[in-house]
């Protein structure tokens, strides 16, 4: 029997891996890079907020909604490549697992 989740974030692969979950690794990895570039887009769209505050004449008084926007920018683009890093390490660990245990099985049949 496969195990896949014992804990939040910790694969187990049992036995040799099948068309269907490699490719629903596929499509969680090029999830995992579609969401990196929503944090991007996000984060950019702060950015380019936070300068226009910061261009508007006789708006001084929200100037500090500017600089909050830049600084959650920056804060949002730092999330998203450590979460992207976090899950691209972790699907990695789990590739290679199965392709070394997929090696063993082919060798030993």
């Amino acid at each position: 029997m496969k195990k896949i989740l014992k804990s939040k974030y910790k694969f187990e692969n049992k036995e040799k891996i099948i068309l269907r979950d490699y490719l629903a690794l596929e499509r969680t990895r090029l999830a995992n890079e579609r969401t990196l570039f929503s944090y991007i887009r996000t984060s950019l769209y702060l950015l380019l907020g936070g300068i226009a505050l910061f261009q508007l004449k006789g708006f001084e008084r929200i100037k500090w909604l500017g600089y909050v926007s830049l600084g959650l920018s920056i804060i949002i683009l730092i999330i998203g490549i450590f979460k992207f890093n976090h899950i691209k390490y972790k699907l990695k660990k789990y590739y290679l697992n199965t392709k070394d245990e997929a090696l063993q099985i082919k060798g030993h049949e």
